[in-house]
Formats: structure tokens, sequence, C-alpha cells
């Protein structure tokens, strides 16, 4: 893709064409791309001989791609940045970069290039290209869709004995941005200014906004036998002749709506299963031991803004924990505005 940008091509996906302007003549010509719907996505050799070993997973072997075909179809959902009236567009230098970031940054921008995820911009809008990204101006108006809470996920497996969990590959890649908000997407690099096509991580909404692209999918499923948290799918049933029926629902699902699993994230036909930092099984849920440790091994906070840091993951577990509020209340009472920081005996006690 480096060539469109040495020669000054104009891509327009509308039209699925890329302008050339000649520098001899001046003429304008205009060649049409090859219509990506023809183009199917390549699986990887050594995964087929994995999936047709399992039940009902053999027959789907288009939902595990090596890679993903390209830019994703046309969907009733389009993500959408809906700005606050009266915001101007706004743009920045790319921030300085050490070289090896400048050659990571360079495989990334080829990688995206080809794979229609982004394009070169012209947008007034350019924010700088960070590998960790901060959070947007605050110029967004919100989605108010509710994220799941995790504990009315799990109160659905009561009685469910075979599990089986799907990953989708790169989920956000999978949705487009609607045509018009796709300019205030545009970062800008030491290479060149450009726009995603594409869903991207960091974008305000987007998780809420991909929840309801999956819940959209498997409304009819959901609460039955399919838990959706992101781009996690859990299945659970009461025996496997009742898991084969769900595995294959599933399967059709995202089979019909172009929607792609990374097999080597994914697991099938469990009696017991990691989900969302939990162990579920026919006993019910329980604490994965990992995160367990994670928690026993925290180092003790040192300032007021590593606290929460620590009640956050450890909150996560409060279901398990007995009164858990009355407990970590010394520390908590320490991010109060104006509050003192010390570290006292009860502190220390409740970490």
């Amino acid at each position: 893709m480096n060539w469109m940008i040495e020669n000054d091509a104009v891509l327009d996906i509308g039209s699925r064409t890329v302008q050339l302007k000649s520098s001899v003549s001046g003429r304008v010509l205009k060649v049409h791309m090859l219509d990506q719907k023809n183009i199917e996505p390549t699986i990887n050799a050594t995964e087929i001989k994995e999936i047709k070993k399992i039940p009902v997973i053999c027959d789907f072997p288009d939902v595990f791609p090596k890679e993903l075909p390209g830019l994703p179809p046309d969907r009733d959902v389009e993500f959408k940045i809906d700005l606050i009236p009266g915001t101007a567009p706004f743009s920045k230098r790319p921030y300085r970069m050490a070289p090896d970031e400048l050659k990571e940054l360079k495989t990334q921008l080829q990688e995206q290039l080809d794979k229609w995820f982004i394009r070169p911009s012209s947008s007034p809008w350019g924010c700088p290209a960070l590998f960790v990204e901060k959070k947007d101006q605050g110029v967004t108006v919100k989605n108010k869709y509710p994220l799941p809470h995790i504990d009315i996920l799990f109160d659905q497996l009561a009685g469910a004995r075979v599990f089986s969990k799907i990953d989708l590959r790169s989920g956000y890649y999978q949705i487009k941005i609607r045509e018009e908000d796709i300019p205030k997407t545009a970062f800008s690099t030491r290479y060149g200014l450009y726009e995603y096509l594409v869903m991207s991580f960091g974008l305000t909404n987007a998780p809420a906004f991909f929840m309801y692209m999956m819940n959209s999918v498997f409304m009819n499923e959901l609460d039955k036998f399919v838990v959706v948290f992101l781009d996690d799918i859990l299945i659970y049933s009461k025996d496997e002749k009742e898991h084969e029926e769900h595995l294959r629902i599933v399967l059709t699902w995202l089979r019909e709506h172009k929607l792609y699993a990374k097999f080597s994230k994914c697991a099938f036909w469990l009696k017991e299963v990691g989900f969302l930092g939990h162990i579920l099984s026919k006993k019910g849920v329980a604490v994965d031991p990992s995160k367990v440790d994670c928690v026993l091994n925290w180092k003790q906070p040192e300032t007021v803004t590593e606290i929460p840091s620590f009640l956050g993951l450890a909150s996560y577990y409060c279901r398990f924990i007995k009164d858990f509020s009355k407990t970590a209340k010394p520390m908590t009472s320490l991010t109060k505005k104006n509050a003192k920081y010390s570290w006292s005996s009860n502190c220390e006690e409740a970490f």
C-alpha cells in the first residue's frame, strides 16, 4: 500500500475505485478494485486437521480462518461517533518515537493497510498514534447501552454440565465505522495521516456498541444457552446431545453474520471451563485459582492512587467474600476526598 502514498492515490471505498493522476498529462485514471465479497478467508492447515476431529466444529471450518478476510461486510449495525454539538476538529503532531517503536509502527500500519482496516487520510482531525492508547478528548456523546453484570451472567448457568467457549478474532475489527464518521478516527504518525474503516480499540462507546451487535445476533439464545461478554461467547448445556444442537445454532449464526473466531483461543465439549476469571463446572461457579494468586501476591499500595486498582480486582470476586465492603472499609476511606494517606494496622489487616 505504500505505492498509494508515494503516488498521491485517492482511495474511494464507496465506489471501490482508486484514482491516479498522471504526472505527465494530468489525466485522472480510475481503477476498479476487486470485490471483497469474492475473497474467501484462508484457514490454517494445521488447525484444519484439529477442527476435523471435533464434533459439530468440523462442519464449520470457515468460521475459524487463519486471518480476517479483509474489510467486514455491510451489516445492519455500523459504529457511530456522535459528537457534542459545536465540537470543532482538532489535530496534533505525532509524538516522537524510539527507533524500535517506529519499526513496529511501520509494520502495524502496513498490516492494517493490507487488510483495509485503515486508509490514508486528509481529515482535519488527527490524534497522535500511541501504542498504549489514551482516553479520548471527552467530546463524544456517551452511549448508554449497559454492559452486563458478571453476577447476572453466571446466574444463568444452573444445571449446566457441558461447555464450549468461542473467542472472536479481533472482534472490533469486524464492525465497520459509519462512512461520515471515518474522518473522526484519523491519527497522525511519522509516516502520514491515516483513518480507520473499522472500529478500533480505545474509541469511546466501542465496548457498549460491540455488546449491542453481539446481543442482536444472539438475542434468541441469550439466557437460554448462550452468555456473551464482548467477543467471548460461552455455550452451556445440560448434556452432550443438547450441546450438539446448541453449538450448531451458534456456529450457524456466526457463519450467516460472517463473524469469525480464533480457533486457538476456543475450547469445546468441556466439563470445566475458565471464563471471565472464573471456573465453571457442574458444581457451579468458582474463582479461578490463578486470579486468586494475583490478589494474594499484590504489592502493598504505597499511594492513594494504587488502592483503587487493588480493590477493583478484589471486588470482582466479592460474591465469594463475606462482608467485603466492611472488610475493605479501612482502605476505601483513604480514597475519599481530602483524606490523609496513612497506612494503618487496620489497613494492613484488611489488605
